[in-house]
């Protein structure tokens, strides 16, 4: 289980390890060139029910924990898609299979 923490949130957006690292070379391709973006979800199973966003900007501190100790290969294919969905106005969306219960949600501010 990955966990991203974003601002000063105490509670993590919790995602699958393999989607994270994926999301994780997006993000800081994206904030490294001072592009901000959304990213969203829907809330997993165990969750409050709905969805979330967070707007990622460069000066907004931010921290990726992983469970494996060494990264997963990365899928080229996957990394294309997810900085194509951050480059339009809808922003990157987390696929629910990726999403894990017990994270950050609407009703635990991020």
């Amino acid at each position: 289980m990955g966990l991203l923490y974003y601002d000063d949130s105490e509670e993590p957006v919790r995602i699958e390890d393999l989607a994270l690292a994926h999301l994780k070379v997006v993000i800081a391709t994206k904030l490294r060139r001072n592009e901000s973006f959304t990213l969203s979800w829907q809330h997993p199973d165990g969750s409050p029910q709905g969805r979330s966003t967070l707007w990622l900007h460069p000066s907004i501190p931010l921290r990726f924990i992983f469970d494996e100790p060494t990264p997963p290969p990365l899928q080229q294919e996957r990394i294309t898609a997810m900085a194509n969905s951050a480059n339009s106005s809808g922003g990157i969306t987390i696929p629910a299979s990726d999403m894990l219960p017990g994270g950050a949600t609407a009703t635990q501010p991020v």
